[in-house]
Parts: structure tokens; sequence; C-alpha cells
């Protein structure tokens, strides 16, 4: 019976070419020392048998894999998805391959410590580094390089691609009171987290330099789901005297409160005006005329955090470990004066 591809050995392939195991292994290395007819032949004849090396032997040997893995909560989430495609952009521009681990349900109590088991599994015998998503755990078991895209507060042992959370959410705020607003509730993000910590505080700095008082009644506990950012909604939009415009901390919540106001029979933006944060691809037609949004590049951040995985990987310094990118305004039809 013929051997089916999964069982080929190198051992096959040095017999096959009319060569040694170690020049096999020389090949499959990329050394330089063997001779280009000897290579084509050998690569010829691995492709023939469909072999592949072990990313766990190759690693024994080289101590690398030239693989990057990525760690994320939902890869059904936008936010994710488009930090995914920064991370596979980089990967091509500098010859990694990817692998990729998601917990599928993010918001279960066991999600940080399967982080932790995902990082310890891949680092150092999979991958030669890890992206992590939003991590929940504060720090992880390993001696080989994590980058975080989006970090906790404080310090961590390992270093993070942000945005400029804060600015972005001055922006909007500042845009909203412009237009006259002055009753706004505010749909917040996860409290573990930098971007949900910062996009607060620039919506309290908006509001005390704009001589508004803080309302506690108008300030709900979000979690960046639309699910959640609909109970918000619900709350804020029930309130004897609804706010006239809502500022979620994330496009997928402000997705969530826009639901809640279409099953109440409100208009946006006649009724409420409604803006998010991310500027994730929906945003541009999830209502006549878009939402407006804080756009913090999540592709670039995800090519940032992979750029600077690699730096690591080989050795490198980081020039620093909290690299922020910066955010812009866009501005499309989901406010209106009052």
């Amino acid at each position: 019976m013929p051997r089916s591809k999964g069982s080929v050995t190198i051992h096959d392939v040095a017999r096959a070419a009319g060569v040694s195991v170690s020049t096999v292994s020389r090949v499959l290395n990329d050394k330089d020392d063997v001779a280009i007819d000897t290579y084509e032949q050998v690569k010829q004849v691995i492709s023939e048998l469909g072999y592949t090396s072990s990313l766990a032997a190759k690693s024994m040997r080289s101590r690398k894999t030239n693989v990057i893995g990525l760690v994320m909560p939902d890869v059904g989430d936008s936010f994710s998805v488009e930090v995914m495609k920064g991370v596979n952009q980089a990967i091509a521009q500098f010859g990694y391959d990817l692998i990729m681990y998601t917990g599928g349900d993010a918001s279960a109590s066991s999600w940080p410590a399967r982080e932790q088991k995902y990082i310890s599994l891949l680092n150092g015998s999979i991958t030669d580094g890890v992206v992590i998503v939003a991590p929940y755990a504060l720090t992880f078991p390993t001696t080989y390089p994590v980058v975080a895209v989006d970090h906790h507060p404080g310090d961590t042992n390992f270093p993070a691609v942000v945005s400029t959370n804060r600015e972005g959410a001055l922006a909007i705020m500042e845009y909203l009171i412009q237009l006259g607003h002055r009753r706004i509730g505010y749909v917040g993000g996860r409290s573990d987290l930098q971007s949900g910590i910062r996009r607060y505080q620039g919506y309290v700095d908006a509001l005390q330099q704009a001589d508004i008082p803080v309302n506690p009644e108008l300030v709900q506990e979000g979690n960046f789901t639309i699910d959640v950012g609909y109970r918000c909604g619900q709350h804020l939009l029930n309130l004897p005297e609804r706010p006239t415009a809502i500022f979620a901390a994330n496009d997928q919540s402000a997705f969530g409160v826009i639901r809640a106001a279409h099953e109440m029979g409100l208009k946006i933006p006649d009724d409420v005006s409604i803006v998010g944060f991310d500027n994730i691809p929906e945003t541009a037609y999830f209502l006549p005329g878009g939402l407006t949004t804080v756009d913090q590049s999540v592709r670039q951040m995800g090519l940032a955090a992979t750029e600077m995985l690699v730096k690591l990987i080989k050795g490198e310094a980081l020039a620093e470990t909290i690299y922020k990118v910066p955010t812009r305004l866009v501005v499309r039809g989901s406010c209106r004066a009052v």
C-alpha cells in the first residue's frame, strides 16, 4: 500500500531524491551550502511526495518556526476581523505564516485562563511570538514575545498597540456639543481595557470643558458588544427625559443602541443622534447616510502589532512599548443639530 501524504517522512524524501537526510534538512532550512541542482531536485521531490515538516520538530532544531500566533476572543467580531487583516498584511510582508486561536465566547469566565493556556501552548513551540487582541489576562506564562492590540491599564509584562482613545472621544463629543447637544448619553466599553477607560475619560473631559455637568443617569456600563449596547440603549431611551444624543464607546455597541431606537419607533437622527467608535466597515452603510464614528485605523493596529512582534522575535529593541495609532472623526448622517 502506498504511503499517504501525511505519513511521508524526511527519510522518504532523501531516498527518492538520492541524497542524505542531512541534505534534505538543509534544504528545508534554506541553507545556502547546497548545490543549486541538488536544492531544486530535493524541492521537486518534496512537492511530488507532499512532504511537510513538523513545526514542533523544526522549532526544536532551529528554535524558530517562522510562524506567528494570533489569539482573539471572537473571530466573528468586526473589530477582530479588521485586526486580523492587518496581521495578515504584515506576515505577507515579513514572510511568516499565521496560526489563529479564538475562544468563540469571550464573555465566559474561563476566557482569561484559556488565553493563558493558548499562549503557553503556542509560544516557543508552534509559534515564534503571539499577537493577542483585547486580552483579559494580565500576564502570560511565556518568555517568548507577546504583543497586545489594546491592553489593560497600568503595568503589564507585554507591549501593546492602542489608539489615541481619549482624543478620539473628545473629538466626537466636541462635535455633538457644537451641534447643540447638552444631554448626551454614554454607553461604555470594557472597564478593564485602556480603550474603555480612556474613551470614558474623553466623554467626561468634554462635558467639563463645556461646563455641562456629568449626569450619572446618562452613563451606562457596556462591554463593547451589540447585545449589551442594545440593553443600555433601551435604558437610556426609556428615561423620562431621554438624551438627544448617545455616544457608544464602539460601533458594535452603537449598533445595539440603534436597534433599540428602531424598536421604539425612533428615527435617527431626527429623534436621537447616535455616534460610535472604531469605524469598522459596516458603519458606512448601517444607516441611511452611515454612522458618525471615530476612525482608529484598526487594520493599522494589527499591522503595527505584528511589526513590533517581528522586531522582538529578531531580538531588536522597541523604540516604545506602547505604540499609539492616531484617531480621526468621521462625520456621516447619524447626527443632527438641536
